[in-house]
């Protein structure tokens, strides 16, 4: 599918009597507020981790357009602090992007699960660390032209070790980085994806020196 394909460019056309009556709703992790309205949605696919469904939409300005929307429930990224600075990273091969990365744990939000859940239980059977605090820090969308997915991202400290449980499909080397060697990852652009570098960066730069 190509890029055209996804986000069609907008057109301005009237709208039939069916579409005037229809309202916003909340769907699939995709709000339809008070400033676009979704005239049409169809699932075109759902698998375990994300689906793409194709809406035609309202937008502000009087704008109807056709958008391929990829659907997600939402994920949960936990940033572990230990009480010298140092930060614990999960190591594991992403096919997607075709390399190893050096990441925050993170996972997907179970429907009707809370994202501070999501991120206890994600800490634990990635590391196998327990966090006796973990406090949001931000939520983000990571790339909201095609994605609903939400990020929220949890400071977690007071961390006790334990044995890690982690999937059968998953293969996780877990480390701990100063914030030199974090930096140093960054300036080289080297091995970091992008929900840790907005996770940490928001960390050093609004959170740090708070604690």
């Amino acid at each position: 599918m190509s890029w055209r394909a996804i986000n069609r460019k907008p057109r301005r056309a009237p709208l039939s009597e069916e579409e005037r009556k229809r309202s916003g709703k909340h769907h699939g992790g995709h709000l339809a507020t008070r400033i676009a309205k979704v005239l049409s949605s169809r699932d075109i696919y759902q698998g375990k981790a994300f689906g793409l469904r194709h809406e035609r939409v309202r937008e502000p300005g009087g704008l109807i357009s056709e958008r391929d929307i990829v659907t997600h429930h939402g994920s949960a990224v936990v940033l572990p602090v230990f009480p010298d600075g140092s930060i614990l990273l999960v190591r594991q091969y992403r096919h997607a992007a075709g390399r190893i990365l050096w990441e925050l744990c993170a996972g997907h939000i179970e429907p009707g699960e809370r994202p501070v859940a999501t991120a206890q239980r994600e800490l634990a059977e990635e590391t196998g660390y327990a966090a006796a605090r973990m406090e949001k820090l931000v939520d983000f969308f990571p790339s909201p032209g095609l994605l609903s997915e939400r990020m929220w991202v949890f400071l977690a400290t007071r961390l006790t070790a334990g044995a890690a449980r982690p999937e059968e499909d998953e293969r996780i080397t877990i480390r701990r980085f100063s914030a030199r060697e974090i930096e140093r990852m960054m300036r080289k652009g080297a091995g970091l994806d992008g929900k840790s570098l907005a996770g940490i960066l928001f960390y050093w730069r609004f959170r740090k020196n708070r604690r």
